[in-house]
């Protein structure tokens, strides 16, 4: 609840009163006195206007800047002007008592009925006065202003009238009882009609609810409703052609107007126990409310069944009254028949920020929070003096604002638990605020201004300073700051061939420029990681990357377009994994500094966001956001499900759960999954895991509990490796991806190592391809064992030419290994005589064969001493 209001005057009688339009910032309440009293949305009271007799009747107009109200005893029309906070008076040149007083929803119209049926409308931009008499025989009760600027009138007599904005009738109809709650709408139907609001409901009689048809006057739709609901309380249109009525009896129904759904109650619930009161509907919130039973009920329009909210008014014992919503939706009032009014908070802006684990954000319109639950800090309630736009929190500091003013608090163990230091306004309208421990940052009309927060140094220089300092180097788009730097992007400058957008570094010790990384277009958001060495940025393309110290930048992967923020992990061991999130989910990303591929950014999985809730804080795997009731809640990342593990996990789910744990190199949760339920595949996945990441330590425990003796003795001997692209490049191998570990290897300081991993893997045109770059002494010794390689596989001619290539390469290793390499080609040559010595005799033989010459095919094979076969042969033909 926001505030009551409970006036003496009012006491024991009904309250009239209304919302301003549109902007809701005050509301004017009449009770039996004779006042109308205006109050802020804040609950103090802004005036009071004197009138003759009590108020009768008051509204807004469509932009809320005229409040008119009308009296008894009084001819007269009084005009409250909200921005002069001024009243005038004019009168209406009727004679009769005025009952009923309405502005038009699109035009300065004001119509004004009376207790015997005149009408009078007023124009209040050319002061024009209609008056109508006649217009109905007795008293005007109840009416509406249509988008078309037409007027329908209920009165007393049991009519119906449809009027332009002259005043002239246009349609005029009997109802069966009298008049109540006039509505214009459209009707639903297949297709939108182009008419505009061409329905007009009423409820007529509190028993029946007709639907008129001013474009077909002779076939109004009466609806009648069950008995046990008792009288038609009040109604609303919402949505697609949808009203929603409230009965006496506590039933809430929900009918459509739609041709063949009328008669059909689409949703039905018997809402309060004894009796209903009022209905509202906000169009803002999607949300319907009743009241009854000294209770307030708030509906989801979009699942009816789902209450969002009860608000229990126990003290009420006279019962309640009439409920109306701001048009933003942000209160919702409650006038009770005891007299008092009040205002409860039901939609309230989403502000927060958060430093480290420290979080602000708004519990109330005028109400700021500073929490630490991760520290177990007592929470901190901070009463600030405007309703702020932006909130900023530093380790020592919270400032809220709103315009080009921003008020600070310094955050302090005595209670309160803080104390307002000051409040500065600056040149323009503030967007953003930044804070760290001894410095705010304020960006305003593309520009950052930095200036100390509170202490007293001597040198300005050191008091403020402007960035960017020069106008042609663009306009700052976005802001952050940390402990030690000034972190902003910016839009295309204006320095003459050189249109780049930059993400500049500022070091806040000596307020100097210490980098700058350009970028293709404008950056539009910047989020540093918690010490300042990282940050993810946005541009206008919508397109996220993760920018290093070194100037490296990578693109993040499938990064959603409807992004809107980042957060960094403040868990102490978790410096590279942040989440991206928009409306509905939320996204966690994690930086692989150090694996034998090189840095990378992978996309570990999404989770689902709650409805309406902004993150504020992101820590080991749970996210604090905040609600729109001004509240923080707690979601688990489904990313993170390894931290909630259970013993009734299956084993597909464990497997789930490592995969994550070794995207976000969580090792440690790691090694415990695979310890009490791992499978071999999962230790080995793991080892694997720490063979990218350069873990060798952690490898070789992993590979000595899966019983993998060769992968141990393999890491230990690189164990102490300390270069960096060396130990990547065995690591590589390891992983057995051999084209990876050569450029590793040519990379470090021993590109030999090369060499050796192609010639032990029998990669011998690599070998000698890198024999030739690296260490031509080894080309006779590779082509030696690639002959031999060669010969065991039968190719004698390839081979012969390694021995050949091994010979002639080197004079020195020609001279001393001549014999060998000697002794192997004699050898390959006889294997090659007698390979051709095989072919021809094979071929001649195939030739007498199928010319039938067997004599001559047995002496070929006698000659070659084929014996067995030339004997073959004599048989054959005979020849004994």
């Amino acid at each position: 609840i926001v505030f009551v209001l409970a006036e003496k005057a009012w006491a024991g009688s009904n309250l009239l009163y209304k919302w301003q339009k549109s902007l809701g910032n005050y509301i004017a309440v009449a009770g039996q006195d004779n006042t109308v009293k205006i109050f802020d949305r804040h609950g103090h009271k802004w005036t009071e206007i004197n009138l003759p007799g009590r108020c009768v009747g008051m509204d807004w107009d469509k932009d809320g800047d005229i409040l008119a109200v009308i009296a008894a005893k009084s001819s007269s029309i009084f005009l409250w002007d909200a921005s002069v906070s001024k009243t005038s008076q004019i009168d209406s040149g009727m004679r009769d008592q005025m009952s009923f007083i309405l502005w038009s929803k699109t035009s300065p119209l004001l119509a004004v009925g009376t207790v015997k049926g005149n009408l009078l409308i007023y124009n209040q931009q050319t002061s024009r006065k209609i008056p109508v008499l006649g217009k109905h025989s007795k008293k005007i009760t109840c009416g509406c202003w249509s988008s078309q600027n037409l007027l329908a009138l209920g009165s007393d007599d049991n009519t119906l009238s449809i009027s332009n904005h002259e005043g002239d009738t246009i349609r005029q109809t009997t109802v069966r009882g009298e008049p109540a709650e006039i509505y214009f709408s459209v009707m639903k139907t297949d297709e939108r009609s182009a008419q505009g609001e061409s329905t007009v409901s009423v409820s007529v009689d509190k028993k029946i609810l007709m639907l008129f048809n001013i474009n077909d006057p002779g076939n109004p739709i009466e609806l009648a409703f069950e008995r046990r609901y008792g009288n038609i309380v009040s109604y609303r249109w919402y949505g697609d052609g949808y009203i929603l009525i409230g009965f006496s009896h506590g039933y809430f129904v929900v009918i459509s107007t739609h041709i063949r759904e009328i008669g059909y109650e689409l949703y039905q619930a018997h809402n309060h126990k004894d009796c209903l009161n009022s209905v509202a509907i906000s169009t803002a919130l999607n949300k319907a409310a009743s009241c009854g039973d000294n209770s307030i009920k708030i509906h989801e329009l979009s699942d009816r069944k789902d209450i969002s909210s009860i608000i229990q008014l126990d003290d009420e014992n006279k019962g309640l009254d009439q409920l109306s919503w701001t048009d933003d939706g942000q209160l919702l009032a409650l006038s009770t028949q005891r007299g008092t009014l009040h205002v409860f908070l039901t939609k309230l802006p989403i502000l927060g920020d958060s430093y480290g684990t420290r979080l602000a954000y708004l519990t109330s319109l005028l109400e700021v929070t500073v929490c630490n639950q991760v520290e177990e800090e007592s929470p901190v309630t901070i009463e600030v003096e405007v309703e702020p736009t932006f909130i900023a929190v530093g380790p020592y500091h919270v400032a809220v604002g709103m315009n080009n003013r921003a008020w600070f608090y310094a955050l302090v163990d005595q209670e309160p638990g803080f104390n307002k230091l000051k409040d500065i306004e600056y040149l323009g309208t503030i967007a953003s605020m930044c804070l760290n421990s001894d410095y705010a940052a304020a960006l305003f009309e593309g520009k950052v201004q930095l200036h100390v927060i509170e202490g007293k140094d001597q040198d300005e220089k050191k008091q403020m300073k402007l960035f960017p300092d020069d106008d042609r180097k663009g306009r700052i788009l976005c802001h952050a700051l940390t402990a030690d730097f000034l972190y902003y992007g910016t839009d295309v400058s204006a320095i003459r061939e050189k249109k780049t957008p930059f993400v500049v570094s500022v070091l806040v010790e000596d307020w100097e420029t210490v980098n700058s990384y350009s970028h293709s277009v404008g950056v539009r958001k910047v989020f540093p990681d918690v010490i300042g060495t990282r940050l993810v940025f946005i541009d206008n393309k919508n397109s996220g990357f993760l920018l290093s110290p070194a100037n490296s930048c990578f693109e993040l992967p499938n990064f959603s377009p409807t992004i809107t923020g980042v957060l960094w992990d403040n868990w102490h061991a978790d410096r590279g994994v942040f989440v991206a999130y928009d409306d509905d989910k939320v996204y966690t990303y994690a930086l692989h500094k150090t694996t034998v591929y090189g840095p990378q950014v992978v996309l570990v999985g999404s989770t689902a966001l709650p409805f309406s809730q902004k993150p504020l804080l992101f820590y080991n795997g749970e996210l604090t956001c905040q609600t729109a009731s001004g509240k923080i809640s707690e979601v688990e990342l489904s990313t993170h499900s390894f931290l909630k593990r259970t013993a009734t996990d299956s084993p597909a789910e464990l497997s789930r759960q490592l995969a994550q744990a070794l995207m976000l190199k969580r090792f440690h949760e790691a090694w415990a999954l695979c310890k009490s339920a791992g499978t071999n595949a999962d230790w080995a996945e793991l080892g694997k895991a720490c063979l990218v990441h350069m873990e060798v330590e952690l490898a070789i425990q992993v590979y000595r509990m899966s019983g993998n003796v060769g992968m141990v003795l393999s890491l230990q001997s690189i164990q102490g490796t300390e270069e960096k692209s060396l130990l990547a490049g065995h690591l590589a191998m390891f992983l057995e991806d051999y084209n990876r570990a050569q450029d590793l290897y040519l990379s470090s300081s021993s590109p030999v190592a090369a060499l050796e991993m192609r010639r032990d893997l029998l990669h011998w045109d690599s070998a000698l391809m890198l024999a030739k770059r690296l260490a031509e002494d080894q080309i006779p010794f590779i082509s030696k064992e690639y002959a031999v390689h060669l010969e065991f596989v039968g190719d004698y001619v390839t081979a012969l030419a390694h021995y050949e290539k091994g010979m002639t390469h080197n004079s020195k290793v020609r001279e001393n290994s001549s014999e060998i390499y000697t002794t192997y080609a004699v050898y390959i040559l006889v294997k090659v005589y007698q390979r051709w010595r095989v072919l021809f005799i094979s071929s001649s033989v195939c030739v007498f064969s199928l010319s039938q010459q067997y004599s001559e095919a047995a002496q070929l094979y006698e000659k070659g001493q084929y014996y067995d076969k030339a004997a073959s042969v004599y048989i054959r033909c005979k020849n004994w």
